[in-house]
């Protein structure tokens, strides 16, 4: 069972760095490209990425269900954004959104550092409970598909709508 200490995953995406860095900062967005991210909302009277802001994220996997309270970290319009995620029993992990110019695009790049490990009960307590036998190769997994939907959503344009005929 590898422990957790960092990954990243980078995605060549058909977009502005700025278009991307509103979506990812948008935290109410997330679910529309997480996998395990079931709800996000705003607290404390925020409404809009700012640095230490905390939003409520509720998560899935198969029947469990966990809330935790991130903090933002960087609101630095295409170019990053992160937040930091402590929870109890959880250890500390920052999560981050990096974007850089490239091409007539962005390369994206997503991952995580751990600031504090997460307890190898977790890790154990994951594999029982879920059938999440490594949790580095679940969570690389989930980033993976994550920026595979953001990548979607950032470069779908809207439906064109028809011209309407005059009354």
């Amino acid at each position: 069972m590898e422990r957790l200490d960092r990954d990243t995953v980078r995605l060549q995406v058909e977009a502005t760095a700025e278009s991307l860095y509103d979506l990812v900062s948008d935290v109410s967005r997330t679910p529309q490209w997480s996998p395990k991210v079931v709800s996000c909302s705003w607290l404390d009277g925020h409404t809009e990425a700012a640095v230490g802001a905390r939003f409520l994220a509720r998560n899935k996997e198969r029947w469990l269900t966990w809330s935790n309270k991130p903090v933002v970290e960087t609101t630095e319009r295409g170019r990053e954004f992160a937040f930091t995620r402590t929870e109890p029993g959880g250890g500390t992990i920052r999560w981050f959104y990096r974007f850089a110019p490239s091409g007539s695009g962005t390369i994206v790049e997503h991952g995580y550092e751990v600031l504090r490990p997460v307890p190898l009960a977790l890790h154990v307590s994951l594999r029982v409970l879920l059938g999440i036998r490594d949790l580095r190769s679940d969570l690389h997994q989930n980033m993976t598909t994550s920026l595979g939907r953001l990548a979607d959503i950032a470069t779908t344009r809207p439906a064109q709508q028809a011209p309407t005929e005059p009354a």
